[in-house]
């Protein structure tokens, strides 16, 4: 198995087709497919369906792309690191955001880097946390901002910051007093609550709580992983929900929606800086690590990461 039959065999994932795939890798497609075949006899399994449309991969395709995008990825990791060693820092980094961080965290650090390591090329992809700690423990990712949830087990983890979970709801929700300002953590379970669907984001720490505290589970009316979908669920006025205040801080800043304060017990998050502890990081990984831990520290402390106190 060579680099260039994992660059090629990825090529082809991506393009769906041999022909199409030959023409980006500049290589004859009877070339493109001798190689395939003998990755193919190497690893005694097929990566491809064929059919008239184009190809699509197999389970043992699908594993492999997994593993190709990884060790592809620490070649390019090794390249930057070593051009780095004379000059500034440079090369991609990939640094995945879930969803309900991205409001809070995605711009400002993307112009931190920008200006101040204009030699990385910083890629952000924002996913369910689930999907994250799967990339990383693959190594698709060099980090990702998580929280901790008891499920971060076989990587290295910097807690951060602390965040609070509030009970935003509608502006005139039924079930909550136009008076209140705060709702018990018993209260707020009894409403109509749209939460991510489990294990993702909040929902695995607000069952914890419930079961720490002696309490019923959620009365969970709708499963909502996307924070812009639960958004628009709220406005519509389906139901309340449990999150930090800095998701859904826009339409609670101009009355759209409302934030009351949770508590007997308050409800917190971890938030976390993620990598795995297995996979050496470049120097470009390096300096965005440094990077997004000081920035997160920073706009809690300034107050721009609203909620939030330093661990």
């Amino acid at each position: 198995m060579t680099l260039k039959q994992l660059s090629y065999f990825l090529a082809i994932a991506r393009e769906g087709s041999f022909l199409k795939a030959a023409q980006t890798v500049y290589i004859a497609q009877s070339a493109l497919s001798h190689q395939m075949s003998l990755l193919e006899d190497e690893l005694g399994a097929s990566l491809f369906h064929r059919t008239k449309r184009g190809v699509t991969l197999t389970q043992a395709g699908e594993l492999l792309q997994a593993h190709a995008q990884s060790v592809l990825r620490q070649v390019d990791d090794a390249k930057s690191s070593i051009a780095s060693l004379s000059h500034t820092p440079a090369g991609r980094v990939i640094v995945g955001i879930a969803h309900s961080v991205s409001n809070a965290l995605a711009l400002p650090l993307y112009q931190q880097i920008q200006t101040e390591s204009p030699g990385i090329e910083l890629e952000l992809t924002e996913e369910l946390t689930g999907n994250l700690m799967r990339q990383l423990h693959a190594g698709q990712l060099h980090m990702a901002v998580l929280f901790d949830d008891g499920t971060l087990d076989g990587l290295e983890v910097l807690p951060l910051i602390s965040e609070r979970l509030s009970v935003i709801a509608p502006l005139n929700h039924p079930a909550i007093a136009a008076n209140r300002r705060t709702l018990s953590l018993q209260e707020a379970l009894a409403l109509p609550l749209i939460l991510p669907a489990s294990p993702h984001g909040v929902r695995p720490i607000i069952e914890q709580a419930a079961l720490e505290a002696g309490l019923s589970p959620p009365n969970v009316v709708a499963d909502i992983s996307s924070v812009s979908i639960l958004r628009t669920a709220l406005l519509a006025g389906m139901g309340c929900t449990l999150l930090p205040v800095m998701p859904l801080v826009s339409d609670i800043d101009q009355k759209a929606l409302r934030a009351l304060t949770l508590h007997q017990p308050t409800v917190q998050r971890t938030v976390c800086l993620c990598r795995s502890a297995h996979n050496p990081p470049s120097v470009a990984a390096k300096q965005v690590w440094q990077a997004t831990g000081a920035l997160i520290q920073a706009l809690s402390a300034q107050g721009r990461w609203r909620d939030t106190t330093l661990v």
